[in-house]
């Protein structure tokens, strides 16, 4: 394998260098590979990948843009603010493959409808864009990723950009990724509460692998199908997944209860606290980061970083202070749920929101303690 690899790479890179890609023969199919979706964080939305395979010539190689190292000093802190460099890779489809069987995820091809010339031409594209300064890319979530670099490719080369969004006319980038987190109680909740404004707007940009594997399926090119329908090369035998109690709103719920039940003052001053340094947490990765998707965050208004000032007059005992902060904080998290009543995941933050409100309200009503004449 390692052997079969190090060929192909050597022939296409001095194919490259020297100008002279060579001529695919007739048999030669390009297609859109689509692999479906797991559910650890990095596969939670699939992937996308151009194949190019010629029996006549003797190669298969997959063309993958969605290739990152972790070794990467600072990896971390360069995918968080915005930074960090994918890049692209060719290597034998076998290998391809293999990764995603061992990983249990469906594989599934469209062949591509196109002439020799347009064949060549995408083929040379490819090349290109593996063996030269376009290989490295600054990634980004939804403007540019694994499928959106495959679509500008083919975009590129068919010059009538056959490949367009028709999905989601009604439906915010939110909740079309609503949908992939839904059963993963906890990232689902800390994927939307780290998005800030713009992925309330409409889904305009094809970013996801499954919905190009669908825009495929209509998409025309000069006035034929682009591609055929989805065949599947690999089918995954997953396992029905089952409710998980520890990965759903429960503990949380049964946390917050005991919270509230309990009214002491040094757990409410912990949970605020907590929800406190959750909110700087999300306005210094506010400023810092340059994804689009993080800035504007409202989520601040529910882990309010004015909680500290709420906590301080709390350790404090000033409750003359303490009564008008907790009325600062009421109505800023009123404008909150004013703001979210028609966003998707209101559900999944009304927990918090909610013991948090009745934490305050307690606080703001709570009558000033008179001390004992001696």
């Amino acid at each position: 394998m390692i052997k079969k690899l190090i060929s192909i790479l050597v022939l296409l890179q001095s194919f490259y260098s020297f100008s002279q890609i060579p001529n695919l023969s007739e048999k030669a199919v390009l297609s859109i590979l689509t692999v479906g979706t797991a559910e650890e964080s990095h596969t939670l939305y699939g992937h996308t990948a151009l194949r190019v395979k010629d029996s006549i010539s003797g190669f298969d190689v997959v063309y993958n843009y969605g290739m990152f190292d972790f070794t990467t000093p600072n990896f971390l802190l360069k995918f968080t603010k915005g930074d960090l460099q994918y890049y692209a890779a060719v290597y034998p489809y076998s290998q391809f493959e293999y990764s995603y069987q061992d990983e249990n995820r469906s594989i599934y091809e469209q062949k591509l409808h196109l002439t020799q010339t347009e064949k060549q031409q995408l083929f040379e594209k490819l090349n290109h864009s593996v063996f030269s300064e376009e290989k490295f890319y600054t990634y980004k979530f939804i403007d540019r990723n694994c499928t959106t670099k495959v679509i500008d490719i083919v975009n590129e080369v068919l010059k009538d950009k056959p490949i367009q969004n028709t999905l989601h006319k009604n439906e915010s980038y939110r909740e079309v990724l609503y949908g992939y987190q839904k059963n993963l109680f906890y990232l689902n909740f800390g994927i939307n509460i780290i998005f800030g404004h713009r992925p309330d707007k409409q889904a305009k940009a094809l970013f996801l692998p499954l919905d190009l594997m669908k825009v495929l399926e209509t998409c025309k090119h000069n006035g034929k199908p682009l591609a055929g329908n989805p065949e599947a090369l690999f089918t995954a035998q997953r396992p029905e997944k089952s409710f998980s109690f520890l990965n759903s709103v429960f503990p949380l719920s049964i946390l917050l209860l005991l919270i509230i039940v309990l009214n002491k003052k040094w757990l409410t001053n912990i949970y605020l606290s907590v929800l406190s340094l959750t909110g700087l947490f999300l306005f210094t990765v506010s400023l810092y980061s340059e994804h689009r998707e993080v800035l504007w965050n409202y989520n601040i208004l529910l882990f309010n970083p004015l909680y500290l000032v709420f906590v301080y007059h709390s350790i404090k005992n000033n409750t003359a202070s303490l009564k008008k902060w907790s009325l600062v904080c009421l109505l800023f998290l009123a404008v909150y749920a004013l703001y979210m009543f028609t966003k998707i995941h209101l559900a999944i933050v009304s927990p918090i929101l909610i013991a948090t409100g009745i934490i305050l309200l307690r606080k703001f009503l709570q009558k000033k303690i008179q001390p004992h004449n001696l």
